[in-house]
């Protein structure tokens, strides 16, 4: 069963429930022993309010949608209910893309129960070949006093196996829970982001154009306009021999026209007239 906290959705029509969300989603699970807080983090994040008391045996999927870092994600988090050891995990494990293991700092054993979720994890990410966001809570520091677990022993865990670390209090102030939420969101996005395929890189090679000589100019000492000779921007090309000096030409049409003023054809020399 699934459970929506926060701002009231409209009601979604039969076709549009099976239509894909078109925000970015991120799964995240929260896993860890019984009691050491996991709903009380839950639900904190999702109404900003505190509730001691959970039904134990009670495991549920709340979806929130959330704006982090100015970019709007769907966040669906699901609140196991294991009875202190890893169960049915395969039920989180192909459905989460982050996962947090959260232990009370007030409970030694609810410590050394995370190590079994963060092996089962690593198992999981390396028959896949795939790494997942997994972020270490320390849960309930507002119980410094009765704390079993020190920090550096979480710390120690934590780099063990390659997650972030942090200590909460679900029953304290709501943006420190809130930022463990959205620093999940982030890591998924930033996994997704490594994992975008590479898109090839054409290089060409630009090669050197080859110039002729100075350009030619020419010009008759009957008035001709002058010729310019353009540069070719071309590899292989053939050397043009040079333009022949222009010849002047008279030809007259015929005998019969010789009354008239006969047509007068200027040619160069060297060219045909077609």
């Amino acid at each position: 069963m699934s459970s929506m906290f926060g701002k009231p959705r409209a009601a979604l029509s039969t076709t549009d429930r099976h239509l894909p969300s078109p925000l970015p989603e991120c799964n995240v699970a929260i896993l860890g022993c019984r009691g050491s807080g996991k709903s009380a983090l839950t639900v904190k994040f999702l109404t900003k309010r505190f509730i001691s008391e959970y039904d134990p045996n009670l495991e549920d999927t709340y979806t929130s949608e959330e704006t982090v870092d100015q970019q709007p994600v769907l966040m669906k988090v699901m609140d196991t209910a294991d009875q202190d050891v890893p169960v049915n995990c395969e039920r989180y494990l192909n459905w989460a893309n982050a996962f947090m293991v959260v232990y009370s700092i007030d409970n030694k054993r609810s410590f050394e129960g995370c190590h079994q979720y963060l092996d089962i994890i690593s198992l999981h990410a390396k028959g896949i070949q795939h790494d997942y966001p997994i972020l270490l809570l320390g849960n309930k520091l507002d119980l410094e006093q009765y704390r079993q677990v020190t920090k550096a022993e979480g710390v120690s865990l934590a780099a063990k196996h390659g997650c972030l670390f942090y200590e909460v209090s679900a029953c304290l102030e709501f943006e420190a829970v809130q930022h463990v939420f959205h620093e999940a969101a982030r890591e998924v996005r930033r996994e997704m982001e490594r994992n975008l395929p590479v898109r090839p890189l054409f290089i060409t090679e630009e090669r050197p154009f080859l110039h002729l000589a100075a350009p030619t100019a020419m010009a008759s000492k009957h008035g001709l306009a002058s010729c310019t000779l353009n540069t070719l921007s071309t590899v292989n090309y053939k050397e043009i021999p040079s333009v022949a000096q222009a010849k002047l030409v008279t030809v007259k049409s015929s005998r019969a026209q010789s009354k008239r003023k006969a047509p007068t054809l200027t040619l160069l020399k060297g060219f045909k007239i077609f």
